[in-house]
Formats: structure tokens, C-alpha cells, sequence
């Protein structure tokens, strides 16, 4: 079962489930908030990267625990953008972490869900959590260059850009230099990168 608020990104999952040939699993649309299941209906809940984008992650996280049974699992991952280190120091990384903090806030997310996540899933009313943490990891020109084109990409050409723009915190000049500061990170002969991850296990 898979649920997500977009249309379009739903759209996207079912089409990477045909190209991998997989064909049990269902799609809905639906608000995190209010899932259209019954108590007790799953063994395990699920998400991952949703809850830094939420208004009220504790409520979805309450909302995960009523849809599984007792005694199954809610598990979260969530990534924590100040946990994020880099090497060589590049001053637009740095403009690019504050301008997506203050664009994430302003859209009611909490860009550093990952150190919260345990205290959320408390406050949820969960008792029984195992808390981990992990990172994603670019080391190689490969992996640094995917990841410096990704936020390149993103910066100039996503909604992120868009709403740093619309709320006044940047211009498209800006959001130019902010790409290419991560194409010039990317290709430095010692670029490396760390995405610090923390993750929960709780007992609903």
C-alpha cells in the first residue's frame, strides 16, 4: 500500500512498479493526516523523507501508530540538513543551506526532522522506539557530480527556487551562482559530502 498527497508523484511510483514488474501494490491518494484506513489495518507504517515536510509530523506519526496493529512497527527516515558537512568549503553550499532552511520553514517543514524524530515520535504517544542514524555518502567524482547536479537542478529549476524567489529571500542570479557553486564543489579532485540520516523503530 502506498499513500502519498501528490497526484503526479503516485503517478511516477506506478510507473516505476510496471518497468520493475512488481503489480501488489495499491495506490491513494490521500492526506498523511487522515489516512482512509481502519485501526489495526498494517504490520508495519512507513515513511521516508515526508515528515520534514509536514506542518504536523507528530499528528502523522500519531496517525501511522492508529492504522497499525498493536504490536507492529512505525519506522521513519528523515535527513537533517545541518547535519550535512562538506569538503571543499564552497561559500554558495553555505547560501544554499540557509536560503533552503528559511524556504523550508516558510512552508512549514522542519528541515532538521532528524534530530527530532525520536522526541516527535514520543510526543506521538510512542513508547517503545529504537532510534538509529546513518548518512548518504559522496566520495567519488561520480557520486559528487550526481549529487551537486541534483541540487543544481533543483535550485534553478524546482519549486524551491521558485518559492525563495516568491517569498523575497532570492533572485535568479542568486539561484545561478548557487548552481554553479555546486558543479564547481562537485568538481574539485577532493570533493566529499555526508547526509546525515536518523531513523526510528516504534511499537505502535
Amino acid at each position: 500500500m502506498a499513500v502519498d498527497a501528490a497526484a503526479g508523484i503516485l503517478d511516477e511510483a506506478r510507473a516505476t512498479c510496471e518497468q520493475a514488474g512488481v503489480d501488489n501494490v495499491e495506490f491513494h491518494q490521500a492526506d498523511a493526516e487522515s489516512l482512509p484506513f481502519d485501526d489495526g489495518s498494517f504490520d508495519v507504517v512507513h515513511v521516508h523523507q515526508v515528515l520534514q515536510h509536514v506542518a504536523h509530523p507528530v499528528a502523522v506519526l500519531g496517525e501511522m501508530g492508529r492504522v497499525c496493529r498493536a504490536g507492529g512497527i512505525v519506522a521513519a527516515r528523515e535527513g537533517d540538513y545541518h547535519g550535512e558537512a562538506w569538503w571543499p568549503r564552497e561559500p554558495m553550499l553555505e547560501r544554499w543551506l540557509e536560503l533552503y532552511t528559511a524556504v523550508a520553514r516558510a512552508n512549514g517543514g522542519e528541515p532538521d526532522a532528524g534530530r527530532r524524530l525520536a522526541s516527535w515520535a514520543r510526543e506521538a504517544g510512542f513508547s517503545k522506539i529504537r532510534s538509529t542514524a546513518s548518512v548518504w555518502l559522496a566520495s567519488t567524482p561520480e557520486t559528487c557530480h550526481w549529487w551537486a547536479d541534483l541540487w543544481a537542478e533543483r535550485t534553478t529549476a524546482s519549486s524551491f527556487g521558485a518559492r525563495a524567489v516568491e517569498l523575497g529571500l532570492s533572485d535568479s542570479e542568486e539561484l545561478t551562482r548557487i548552481a554553479d557553486g555546486w558543479r564547481r564543489w562537485a568538481a574539485a579532485p577532493d570533493a566529499w559530502l555526508a547526509f546525515l540520516h536518523a531513523e526510528i523503530l516504534a511499537e505502535a
